[in-house]
């Protein structure tokens, strides 16, 4: 059995001195990721040993960057590399957005070399020691810590450590699954025992968010104000509503995932990008299915238990038939959740139809459905004659 890189989380608590400490570090690593920005837009693309020999200098420059860690301004600076670099490569792009104030959560990143566990506590450069609630052991010595916090104010430590990689069941070879994802239903296996219905957290939470939302727009005061404490309890209010559904939601992503990655060895997810659906009617009840967390969850589990995880890109996957492989004519409605094939005369469900096509090409290997020929599914003996239906080449057995 082998090991498993993997991240433990804890809630720190802070005091108002160590509070403040952070924030103060938040905003230098935050006015680094700026400059970082308005770089990479007014020149040629920066890399980290160039941001790194930057920062070198500005530090020399300013006394506010020299109060800091070094080692969070340098973690900050590689993070905006990285993400550079895959927005360029996935993306073809590689514009980042400035970071505000006051609508980013503080994140702040170190390595071994800078913090250290005393005591029970977290004790970071500058004389910053916070405590930690252990509600676990951790299982190796960390490499690395990112220290966050989230809209309730609460703060937590993520430590990366290598631990023992957990048994999972050994799966068949043959043994498959497709997933298709939706919002009527957040995920359509190709077997209907691995569908995972939508659960509808948020909208059970509907009334009791708006009931706080309607408090915060009774406290808030004129532009150029500072918000009340009604008002600042108002929005924690609805903050807490809020994360208890997203909460409830990577929870049953999670025993979802595992469920699924313990009984199959080829696990074909279709690469559903739900921002779209944020500026369409369907928005509320989208960000209720919780696609997005789903998708991670069952991608990272698949890929730590040593199973094979495909990607495959969702063009046509709804349009082509899962049997011969024979793409419609026309794009489908969404009202038309029953799909028919004009070519062999397959019916099936539309989601459960396009999770066998995602199904399918996984398993020859592709990530597109245009990569998979008709020959792909041809059936094995007798003679095969060649039909032209419209733009396709389609393959058919000729009865003797």
């Amino acid at each position: 059995m082998g090991s498993e890189v993997v991240r433990y989380n804890y809630r720190l608590r802070p005091g108002a001195t160590a509070e403040r400490a952070l924030i103060e570090e938040w905003h230098r690593c935050r006015f680094l990721w700026n400059g970082a920005v308005h770089r990479s837009e007014t020149g040629a693309k920066p890399t980290f040993a160039k941001l790194s020999t930057q920062l070198t200098a500005t530090r020399a420059r300013s006394w506010w960057l020299r109060e800091g860690s070094q080692v969070a301004q340098q973690q900050m600076l590689r993070i905006y590399a990285r993400a550079l670099d895959a927005a360029f490569t996935v993306r073809g792009r590689g514009r980042r957005r400035f970071t505000a104030r006051k609508k980013t959560l503080p994140s702040l990143g170190y390595t071994r070399r800078g913090f250290r566990i005393r005591g029970g506590r977290l004790v970071l450069p500058k004389g910053v020691s916070i405590p930690v609630v252990w509600s676990r052991a951790l299982p190796s010595e960390p490499s690395s810590v990112r220290i966050t916090r989230d809209s309730l104010g609460h703060w937590y430590a993520s430590f990366v450590v290598t631990r023992e990689a957990e048994p999972i069941p050994v799966a068949e070879e043959s043994s498959g699954v497709g997933i298709d994802w939706g919002v009527a239903r957040t995920a359509t296996a190709t077997d209907e025992r691995f569908d995972l219905p939508h659960a509808g957290h948020r909208k059970r939470c509907a009334a009791e968010l708006a009931r706080a939302q309607r408090r915060m727009a009774r406290r808030r005061r004129g532009k150029g104000h500072p918000p009340s404490k009604g008002y600042r309890r108002a929005r924690r209010t609805a903050a807490k509503v809020q994360k208890k559904a997203a909460r409830q939601n990577r929870h049953d992503g999670r025993i979802w995932a595992r469920t699924v990655v313990e009984a199959h060895h080829l696990i074909a997810v279709e690469d559903f990008i739900p921002g779209f659906l944020a500026k369409s009617t369907m928005a509320r009840k989208a960000a209720d299915a919780a696609v997005a967390t789903v998708k991670r969850e069952s991608v990272e589990r698949g890929r730590r238990a040593g199973r094979r995880v495909v990607v495959v890109r969702p063009a046509y996957t709804s349009m082509t038939c899962s049997g011969c492989f024979a793409r419609a004519k026309q794009r489908l409605g969404l009202d038309e959740r029953i799909f028919r094939c004009w070519a062999c005369g397959h019916t099936a469900c539309r989601d459960r139809n396009a999770a066998g096509v995602v199904l399918v090409v996984a398993e020859r290997g592709h990530i597109g459905v245009d990569d998979v020929s008709q020959v792909d599914h041809l059936p094995s003996g007798g003679d095969a004659v060649a039909v032209r239906a419209g733009n396709l080449l389609l393959f058919r057995r000729e009865r003797r």
